[in-house]
């Protein structure tokens, strides 16, 4: 009998922040494939009855590729298990989730889809920074760092009156930037770097396109961090003093 798979999202760490659904399946599955950035998720993991897989891919250092990773999920479903795959964030928020899902239904595996919050809003969020607001600019663009040098219209983008959320980009700041200045984008536009969302370690350093990139660097700010890029920044320092 072939098992399932449920492609879950663990949302930005907190424990809970994680939904019914997802603490649900947790506690019943079999095995549970897991990535590194789940925060105290990690720690409800030890009390299940699952066989724990940490699969947790970061930059240069990858336990498992993507390909093993979608060929154990198809293994263990195929031999009956009930396959939970836990990612950070949201699985479908440059989580890869579309790509194991599209693996498991040309194998014939049955999967089913349990959202999470993802960082791209939420660590904003928690910062004080709402990543969108009617007085600011009427739309959100959500990129991934890791794409910098490749497919990004950076034109499109610097002319667009958006916030842009970057994931996964601390590495790439500077490009990120520097290209975005290059295609019109104004050196003084606001950028806020929140480290660590969510954590007690959470830090949140900002600047402007102009010089956010130096300061990442003087103040040693480490991975995982959210990026956000646009005016609405501001309403941060409004209510500062009123954060938790």
């Amino acid at each position: 009998m072939t098992g399932k798979v449920f492609i879950v999202g663990a949302g930005p760490g907190k424990s809970d922040l994680l939904t019914l659904k997802a603490l649900k399946v947790i506690m019943e599955a079999d095995v549970i494939l897991y990535d590194d950035l789940i925060g105290e998720v990690a720690d409800l993991l030890k009390g299940t009855k699952a066989q724990l897989i940490s699969v947790g891919k970061r930059r240069g250092a990858h336990k498992f590729e993507q390909e093993e990773i979608n060929r154990m999920l198809s293994e263990l479903a195929k031999a009956g298990k009930k396959v939970v795959r836990l990612k950070g964030g949201d699985p479908f928020v440059f989580g890869r989730g579309g790509e194991e899902i599209e693996y498991l239904a040309k194998e014939g595996i049955e999967f089913e889809y349990i959202p999470g919050i993802s960082s791209a809003i939420a660590v904003p969020g928690i910062a004080g920074i709402p990543i969108t607001h009617r007085n600011f600019d009427p739309a959100v663009v959500f990129i991934t760092g890791h794409e910098s040098r490749r497919r990004l219209n950076w034109e499109a983008l610097a002319k667009l009156n958006a916030t842009i959320v970057v994931l996964m980009g601390l590495s790439n700041i500077g490009e990120i930037c520097k290209n975005l200045v290059e295609h019109g984008k104004d050196p003084e536009t606001p950028v806020a770097v929140i480290e660590k969302g969510f954590s007690r370690e959470q830090r949140v350093i900002e600047g402007k396109l102009s010089d956010i990139a130096e300061k990442v660097k003087e103040e040693k700010v480490s991975p995982p961090a959210v990026i956000v890029i646009g005016r609405v920044v501001e309403v941060r320092r409004r209510v500062l003093n009123f954060l938790k």
